[in-house]
């Protein structure tokens, strides 16, 4: 049911619908004579309102970090996707009422799709590879019991729904070992589900954490059923954000540290690695693994390791495909990653890098329009 602040925020939201509308921003002159264009799908706060949009610059040390277009959205959003004729989804961050199909440049107006009050989203979206489906992850608002949602692309509709065997589900991703999963050589995804406790009335307040169930779930994704689970060893793990290796035989997984007492969470793991049939985690030496404070952002695969945004930390903490520790690249409040020919782009609080794992990263200066925004955990090369 819905309580009134419920429906107050609803209400606000709705109003403020009413206003918003998409922004195109021309790129800087200063791209004329730089490299390749890059643009990518990122969600920013800037002075209290929200925005999904493409921020776009040109490779190159020194070239401007530039809103291309933009789109203000009711609250925080969290993971996008874009599909293959240039729209963006978007979802709020969990436990969010919304989501959005937006086509940037294309003056077709914005596709809304609100949750009643008995669900929430849980911040991510999957496409299928013909872009004719997508897959939520959302929790029952009174069970707390997780689900993945199937939605017809076009009209956003629920198609089906199957349950995630567990709490807080958050990122899935397609399952590249088909054949090896019991599913007969269909499409199955893997969905990380968090297992952090939380209520409605008390919306992202973790309650009851030593109840904590995080684990790792594999899916057939034509009828889903269950095709495996795991956990780790430590119950305060939480499994958050996935990335396969290049070569496609193992999934990284983002940990975030949920421990009582302090010290535990600060050394905490912020890597974990699953082989397809055994998940285990991956530790950074001491002390540089205290200064990790147990909060892995986001993650990527790149052909030399795995890298981990630690914005506690204002750093990406980078290993080898085999987990060995490598170091940490400095960049304030860095969360968002993102692949882009064989080179990671990271996102932070007042620039962005271009190749992080390079001996020497570009550095990307944001521009004006985005002078004190935040980025949020993500963004995808669009």
């Amino acid at each position: 049911m819905q309580t009134v602040t419920d429906l107050l925020h609803r209400r606000r939201a709705l109003a403020l619908l009413g206003g918003l509308g998409a922004c195109v921003i021309a790129p800087s002159a200063a791209f004329a004579k730089a490299g390749d264009r890059v643009q990518l799908a990122a969600a920013w706060e800037r002075q209290g309102s929200f925005y999904i949009g493409l921020l776009s610059t040109r490779e190159g040390a020194g070239q401007a970090l530039q809103i291309h277009a933009a789109l203000e959205v009711p609250t925080r959003a969290h993971g996008l996707c874009v599909l293959a004729d240039g729209s963006v989804l978007a979802t709020a961050r969990r436990p969010g009422d919304w989501l959005v199909r937006w086509h940037p440049g294309q003056g077709a107006e914005p596709q809304w799709l609100w949750q009643d009050g008995e669900r929430s989203f849980n911040g991510h979206v999957l496409a299928s590879a013909d872009g004719g489906q997508l897959y939520t992850t959302e929790t029952d608002a009174e069970t707390g019991a997780s689900s993945i949602v199937v939605r017809d692309a076009r009209t956003l509709a629920k198609t089906a729904e199957w349950p995630t065997l567990g709490i807080d589900a958050h990122e899935l991703v397609w399952d590249t070992q088909v054949g090896r999963n019991q599913s007969g050589g269909a499409p199955t995804l893997i969905v990380a589900n968090g297992g952090v406790p939380t209520a409605p009335e008390t919306g992202r307040v973790k309650r009851n954490l030593d109840t904590m169930d995080s684990s790792l779930v594999r899916l057939d994704a034509r009828t889903g059923r269950p095709l495996g689970q795991w956990r780790l060893q430590d119950p305060r793990l939480s499994l958050r954000h996935l990335a396969w290796s290049p070569d496609g035989t193992t999934l990284g997984i983002a940990l975030q540290a949920e421990h009582d007492d302090t010290a535990a969470k600060d050394t905490a793991p912020v890597l974990a690695l699953f082989d397809g049939t055994a998940l285990r985690v991956v530790a950074a030496p001491q002390p540089t693994a205290q200064s990790l404070r147990g909060y892995g952002g986001s993650i990527a695969a790149t052909p030399t390791g795995w890298a981990v945004s630690c914005p506690r930390a204002h750093g990406i903490a980078t290993f080898s495909l085999q987990g060995a520790w490598q170091g940490l690249v400095p960049l304030p409040e860095v969360c968002a990653l993102a692949m882009r020919g064989g080179a990671l782009w990271a996102g932070g609080l007042a620039s962005s890098l271009q190749d992080v794992q390079a001996r020497a990263p570009w550095n990307h200066p944001h521009g004006q329009a985005l002078h004190g925004a935040r980025l949020d955990n993500h963004w995808v090369v669009a």
